[in-house]
């Protein structure tokens, strides 16, 4: 590799396969990323550490007054291609093998592969991760049980594959260009692309993304110009790339035209990234007693701040003509018929139903026994293949909606349940696996975060 690119090292490990990803043409195309946009990515990164110290001194996020025109302006985001014109059921997982052949194998429209919080970044899950997503596209995979001999392979008709790449924040410290780690970000994107876009066109598909993290429009941007950059770079049109937008931060919530208008070309819509966007809450007012949150269980998608950001990303959506994605179910079914479980089961049912009355155009669940829950509810609920026309000119959310704090009570059970729950988390996380089960909830780094974020306030 050293006589093909002497400024980028690879510092992990070799293992196999990883040759047919970290191909010498691959590489130059991640250090042409890296090039022209990471000095970018550490001068936003800046601003976000600028932005908090602002917050910890006592300022509020608020609406843009410099962004006015935009979210005052009569625009639309480009159409969706046709294949995803109706989401209304997603399911989410890692880029493991078998979980990513079950996750396309199951009745949702789309499964959302994920290379961030649900897959712990050693080196060897990332390039693993990269195979099996080209494996995908090129026919190969294929799944051989160690015990059974049994073989599993993709079905006829997969769910539509989209992949989400790590937020801005996160490095891949096993490549370093000049010195410095890529941007996670660059490299997860960066490599499904250039192995997979010709194929995904010539099966009738393309490069779909989910972007996680986002703080500000300004990210959106930048993520615009990398498109346009990887389009160019590798023969597609602008357009071609399409991505979704979790907003799961609270600066996010208050820029979300101005996020779609920076991506108006590329755009499918919005996700209400419902765990991470309490998170944030926490994160950003840590030094502030009077939004100390209640126990994680008290927090209902219907009340105070979660309503509020539900509410504008539905409207906001909408009137761009773009999809407004409803949040994650995590749930693991007993699978015993117990009062518990069923007790669980209706509570999700009545989850969906409250996005899909709402306004919501699909949602998301973490596993296949969920899938039949969620699309009994939208296919009851929402005979259209989306929600699109429905508008909601009349719906007005202010900064005081968006920072309103839930009623309810703190409690040791729930402190105990944050150490239980952050310590459990951990342990898996040290082991590699990024999606754990704890408590028959698949869980991902978002709980872990709010466990140990809420600890620590």
């Amino acid at each position: 590799m050293a006589d093909v690119q002497p400024e980028l090292a690879l510092i992990g490990t070799a293992g196999p396969r990883h040759d047919e990803i970290l191909t010498p043409e691959a590489l130059r195309f991640l250090v042409a990323l890296h090039q022209n946009f990471d000095a970018r990515r550490l001068e936003l990164l800046t601003r976000r550490e600028t932005r908090q110290h602002r917050l910890d001194a006592g300022a509020l996020p608020d609406f843009l007054p410099e962004t006015e025109h935009i979210r005052a302006g009569d625009w639309r985001v480009a159409p969706a291609p046709e294949e995803i014109s109706d989401r209304r059921v997603e399911m989410t997982g890692p880029v493991e093998r078998l979980t990513l052949i079950e996750g396309l194998n199951a009745d949702a429209r789309v499964y959302m592969g994920d290379f961030e919080d649900a897959t712990a970044p050693t080196w060897a899950n990332m390039v693993d991760g990269q195979i099996n997503v080209r494996d995908r596209w090129h026919d190969q995979l294929t799944y051989v049980d160690p015990d059974t001999g049994d073989e599993l392979r993709l079905s006829d008709q997969p769910a539509v594959l989209m992949t989400r790449p790590r937020g801005w924040h996160l490095p891949e410290a096993h490549i370093q260009i000049g010195g410095q780690p890529i941007s996670g970000s660059l490299f997860d994107f960066g490599l499904v692309l250039f192995h997979n876009a010709e194929a995904m066109l010539a099966k009738g598909s393309r490069p779909y993304f989910y972007l996680p993290k986002l703080e500000s429009h300004l990210e959106a941007r930048l993520w615009n110009d990398v498109f346009l950059f990887a389009q160019d770079a590798v023969g597609l049109p602008v357009g071609t790339i399409k991505a979704t937008v979790l907003i799961e931060t609270l600066p996010a919530a208050f820029e979300m035209d101005e996020i779609l208008f920076e991506l108006r070309d590329h755009s499918v819509g919005l996700n209400c990234g419902r765990w991470d966007y309490i998170f944030s809450l926490i994160k950003t007012f840590r030094t502030r007693p009077d939004y100390l949150l209640p126990d994680r269980n008290q927090l209902d998608m219907g009340d105070a701040f979660l309503r509020a950001y539900s509410e504008l990303l539905i409207k906001t959506c909408h009137r761009r003509g773009t999809f407004a994605m409803g949040g994650m179910s995590a749930y693991i079914s007993r699978e015993n018929d117990s009062d518990e479980d069923r007790q669980a089961l209706e509570e999700i049912r009545l989850d969906k139903e409250r996005e899909a009355k709402a306004g919501h155009d699909g949602t998301w669940v973490a596993h296949p026994a969920l899938i039949a829950i969620a699309q009994e509810v939208f296919d009851r609920l929402m005979p259209e293949p989306n929600q699109l026309s429905r508008q909601h000119d009349d719906l007005e959310i202010s900064q005081f909606d968006l920072l309103e704090v839930h009623d309810g009570i703190r409690t040791e059970n729930g402190l105990r349940d944050n150490i239980r729950t952050g310590v459990q988390y951990l342990e898996a996380w040290l082991r590699g696996q990024g999606a754990v089960p704890l408590d028959h909830v698949l869980e991902d780094a978002a709980i872990a975060e709010i466990s140990r974020g809420q600890i620590w306030q």
